[in-house]
């Protein structure tokens, strides 16, 4: 899969597609439907399989801090987009001059002029150019003007149960990381890069792997029981905090991440911590002694959850 970063790239990709648009976020079971059908489209079109997403998301910037907190950053989006069998990813920088493209623009010099769509996949209820102008009702005209097939996506269900990347935020916020695996397709999973922390886990005997959240807005928070993947072919089972820490501007979210029974130099790496159970929420303490008590109890509750024994 090649990803082409911007429109002023668009030279990087074929002309003429098969084509959706969206956010993408989670690549969730209803996504990967979408794709499956759009593989098979390029596939009896013999055209390559398009995906435009945006950074920032529109929400991010129109909302700010107030937008639904992201299930996937966008590397891990790329990767699940990649499995899904996408020929290419066009990430449009989403920020106010793109915004103020009017919906004639938009289908005329994008998706005709630059990109050649032949085959146009979104939802009913897609709205797009400034002021939200544009609509399906449109795409369906600009398709017989311009020569290019635009069908709706039909919403996914599972179990009586509408898969949609808000449903899998809901999932989170209660806790039932089973019902958000369903709905994902896979677990629920935070990646990054390791970076060096305060190392107070270290002096109180429970050293961590720190993964800054940046800006991103978790949408999980407290202690859980995880498996860290990335590392080879084994999943390491630990603890993670996912939370705040106070910095000079204010807080920056974090997580914090302790390996059972292996100690490994992992600053630099790049890690999937996989969420497994919920231990309990985030707490604060009054001082180091009733943190170490805490955490004690909670490798005892992982443990007793993955079926390990504390070692002699």
């Amino acid at each position: 899969m090649k990803l082409i970063r911007g429109i002023h790239n668009l030279s990087q990709a074929p002309f003429g597609c098969v084509l959706t648009i969206g956010n993408f976020d989670g690549v969730h079971r209803g996504h990967q439907a979408l794709l499956q059908g759009l593989g098979a489209e390029g596939r009896a079109r013999s055209l390559p399989v398009v995906v435009m997403i945006f950074e920032p998301q529109p929400l991010e910037l129109f909302a700010g801090q107030k937008a639904p907190a992201r299930l996937t950053r966008l590397r891990e989006k790329l990767r699940w987009l990649a499995a899904c069998g996408v020929d290419y990813v066009l990430c449009v920088r989403f920020d106010r001059r793109f915004a103020a493209f009017t919906a004639q623009t938009f289908v005329s010099e994008l998706l005709v002029d630059r990109l050649g769509v032949k085959f146009l996949a979104v939802g009913d209820d897609f709205r797009f150019g400034a002021g939200r102008q544009g609509d399906f009702l449109l795409l369906q005209k600009a398709g017989q003007k311009y020569g290019f097939d635009v069908t709706s996506t039909q919403t996914f269900f599972d179990g009586g149960v509408r898969v949609s990347s808000t449903a899998v935020r809901q999932a989170l916020a209660d806790d039932n990381l089973q019902l958000a695996e369903q709905l994902l397709g896979h677990p629920f999973s935070i990646s990054g890069r390791v970076v060096h922390g305060d190392e107070l886990g270290r002096t109180i005997g429970f050293p961590t792997a720190n993964l800054p959240l940046r800006r991103q807005v978790s949408p999980v928070k407290g202690v859980y029981a995880v498996e860290v993947a990335g590392l080879g072919d084994t999943l390491y089972p630990g603890v993670a905090n996912i939370g705040t820490r106070p910095t000079v501007a204010g807080v920056r979210q974090q997580l914090e991440v302790h390996l059972l029974d292996v100690v490994i130099d992992l600053y630099g790496r790049h890690i999937d911590v996989v969420l497994r159970k919920k231990l309990r929420d985030e707490q604060r303490f009054a001082s180091l002694d009733e943190l170490k008590a805490q955490i004690a109890r909670d490798e005892v509750a992982a443990r007793e959850f993955f079926g390990l024994s504390k070692p002699a």
